[in-house]
């Protein structure tokens, strides 16, 4: 079906389909990647044969890449990266290893060369920051344990493919060059681009932000323009346009506009981002996809399963509960945007061919479509995985006290934001504080604040129904569940009355209609409170206003 339009009115029609199509993703609750790849098919040579030529959509595409990786550059200040942690980073770098090691062996076993192997192998370890971040925020986990792990090891997979990248375009462009003269080519250029751009952040950029800031409008087209002049830069150099758009991000990220610039952005990216999608869908050669089905079936089930499996042994040896390991190891259990940027970038090096990028563009469409729904669904295919996800876990004792001979004021499972703050007023009214975490790296946290050994700490998982038999509950006055999950507060409140607690059970919500999930249980005493902590801080929040406005003087 040809459509004879000029190219406004074929870009017109394009993405009147891709509304279309993006409306029945999202009510399959699909991310909108998977849409436009579809799109991409659908108006491509294959299909309706509207995409004949895909040049005059590769400028957006290429745009909206750059768009990308500055807003990715943008995040990335200094601070942030101090504070990944070590467990984000072991995780992190640990399945970018092993995920790459054994990709590359699944890919030479289907017969691939080594470079087209080495490509694919890579491109399985990165996972979608955006998917994730979105899924988890609609779940209201990404403050939970697993939510703020697998955050940080995605920020480490984004910091490894910006460095792949970099090393792909800088080897990449020397040609038939001797190696010393394209390392000698790329130690200058790349010593040329940091010294200007160090000379930029230390005496223009503050300046001249400053300057820009006076107008919204103004510096967001400025960012934009700095976001493409520097990565236009950069590809003139032998490295490639990503590198540049993400230095120009960075350049930015420790200014107290990144957070206005990323704001404004975001929704430029996700629609010149479709152009790149639908290009890429647009290019898939049909006449090889047949071939490529089993190895993509393969590559699909290896990230979709093993991926998280490997996420679930490095915790599980670094102490984490299999429930933690599990629910933080689904977040890689697709590949990203950046996988199909990496391997797009490949072939324009002339490194792979349209074969290997039709290959790792099914695998997305498939990991994409399948993990969404396993986080979705994600406790449910816990509870039912759990006795033998079990052996993942380090079996790990309680401490040596005993606590039978020991008498705690009050029992506080987890010490996130919430829990922490509760642990230190209830110290500073002079209560002794037994706290059960089940983040290993806790206890170093609660040992730092000093708190004149009136607070313990034991790890523990508040889903299991036996641990509560090994706490002194008997003599608590207070038993406070600072975690937000009410399946988890339920399961927990019932284990604790079983084995013997009679003092007042308090657990946490964050909305007024998660409240009506403990009625049941707050009816039969199982639950004594439930607690509020953002209403009640609005509540002093506005107590406090209301002092402000009494104190001010009264005006003529």
């Amino acid at each position: 079906m040809h459509l004879e339009l000029d190219t406004f009115g074929l870009t017109a029609a394009i993405l009147a389909v891709a509304g279309l199509v993006a409306f029945l993703a999202h009510r399959a609750r699909q991310p909108l990647i998977i849409a436009f790849i579809l799109v991409g098919i659908v108006v491509g040579p294959s299909v309706l044969g509207w995409v004949a030529e895909v040049e005059p959509l590769e400028l957006f595409a290429e745009i909206g890449i750059a768009i990308l990786l500055f807003l990715v550059g943008l995040k990335l200040d200094v601070n942030l990266i101090r504070s990944i942690g070590t467990v984000a980073l072991l995780t992190g770098l640990g399945q970018v290893v092993f995920t790459s090691a054994i990709g590359f062996g699944i890919a030479l076993l289907f017969g691939l060369d080594p470079i087209a192997a080495l490509y694919v192998a890579v491109a399985l370890t990165f996972s979608s920051t955006i998917i994730i971040v979105k899924l988890l925020s609609d779940k209201r986990e990404l403050d939970e344990l697993h939510g703020r792990i697998a955050l940080g090891f995605l920020i480490v997979q984004d910091i490894v493919v910006i460095v792949a990248m970099i090393a792909l375009t800088s080897f990449a462009g020397g040609g038939d060059a001797p190696i010393g003269d394209q390392v000698l080519r790329l130690v200058l250029s790349a010593g040329g681009i940091f010294i200007g751009l160090f000379l930029m952040m230390r005496w223009v950029l503050p300046w001249l932000l400053k300057q820009l800031a006076t107008s919204q409008e103004l510096l967001i087209v400025w960012s934009v323009a700095w976001a493409v002049m520097l990565a236009a830069i950069t590809d003139f150099l032998g490295f490639s346009i990503e590198v540049g758009a993400f230095l120009a991000g960075f350049a930015l990220a420790s200014t107290r506009y990144r957070e206005s610039i990323a704001a404004s952005l975001s929704g430029l990216r996700d629609f010149l981002l479709l152009f790149f999608f639908i290009v890429l869908g647009a290019q898939l050669d049909f006449s090889q996809i047949g071939a490529q089905i089993p190895a993509a079936i393969v590559f699909s089930l290896f990230v979709l399963i093993g991926n998280p499996i490997i996420v679930l042994v490095i915790m599980g040896a670094m102490g984490y509960p299999s429930r933690v390991g599990f629910l933080a190891g689904l977040a890689v259990a697709q590949i990203s945007e950046f996988s199909l940027i990496l391997i797009a970038l490949g072939r324009d090096l002339g490194q792979v061919d349209d074969g290997i990028v039709g290959l790792v563009t099914l695998v997305g469409l498939i990991t994409i479509a399948g993990s969404t729904y396993m986080i979705l669904y994600s406790k449910q295919l816990y509870s039912w995985l759990e006795p033998a996800l079990r052996i993942f876990e380090r079996r790990t004792t309680l401490p040596e006290q005993q606590f039978d001979s020991e008498r705690y004021d009050a029992i506080v499972y987890g010490h996130g934001r919430f829990g922490g703050q509760l642990v230190r007023e209830l110290v500073q009214s002079g209560c002794s504080v037994l706290v059960v975490e089940w983040d290993p790296y806790a206890r170093v946290e609660i040992e730092t604040e000093q708190l004149d050994g009136t607070v313990s700490v034991v790890f523990g998982d508040a889903n299991s129904t036996e641990f509560p038999e090994a706490l002194p509950i008997r003599h608590a006055r207070w038993i406070i569940s600072t975690l937000p999950d009410a399946d988890t507060n339920l399961v927990l409140a019932a284990a604790l009355r079983r084995h013997g607690a009679t003092c007042p059970i308090a657990v946490t919500v964050h909305t007024d209609e998660a409240e009506s999930l403990y009625r049941e249980a707050l009816a039969d005493g199982t639950i004594s409170a439930v607690l509020h902590p953002f209403r009640d801080a609005a509540d002093d929040a506005l107590e406090v206003l209301k002092r402000l406005e009494d104190s001010e003087p009264e005006t003529p």
